[in-house]
């Protein structure tokens, strides 16, 4: 069995959304074999695109919400149904014990993640980190515990700012 997590930037471009997912397509169908399991916070970006390249290749998902109040408070209208069927088509949902999201919600999740996984899959531009428990925290303990850690960047990806 595989267990692969990830972390990663939620403002991609539309052009560097495409880039990544098929970069993590390569990535994670040479990972394959008969148990892949993804874990995901499924947020926008780079977390859905992952959740459903795992999906695609018959690999399990299990979805990390930081929080009980994640999908209203987080989730944007426009990917509430994506986020719905992804936690409709995980074997596993663990909503994390905060009432609402924020740093903490998500330091929290990002630990649980990287609980028992074999590796860690980062769709980072390798920016310092701007809050706490984002995208460059996430590597950084990943790292510090002895858990594998693949970049995934494209060359030519960009960031939105949004």
């Amino acid at each position: 069995m595989v267990t692969v997590a990830v972390t990663g930037h939620m403002d991609l471009t539309a052009e560097a959304a495409d880039s990544v997912r098929a970069a993590l397509r390569e990535l994670l169908a040479g990972l394959r074999d008969d148990t892949l399991t993804g874990r995901s916070c499924l947020a926008r970006g780079a977390d859905t695109i992952f959740a459903e390249e795992i999906l695609a290749l018959g690999g399990r998902l299990s979805a990390i919400i930081p929080s009980r109040d994640y999908r209203e408070a987080v989730v944007r209208p426009a990917d509430i149904s994506r986020f719905d069927a992804l936690c409709d088509a995980a074997d596993e949902v663990v909503i994390m014990p905060f009432e609402h999201a924020g740093a903490d919600a998500y330091e929290a999740a990002n630990l649980r993640l990287l609980e028992g996984a074999d590796r860690l899959t980062a769709v980072w531009d390798g920016s310092a980190p701007t809050a706490r428990g984002g995208t460059a925290d996430t590597v950084a303990v990943a790292r510090s515990s002895g858990v594998a850690v693949d970049l995934v960047w494209p060359p030519g990806a960009r960031r939105s700012g949004a």
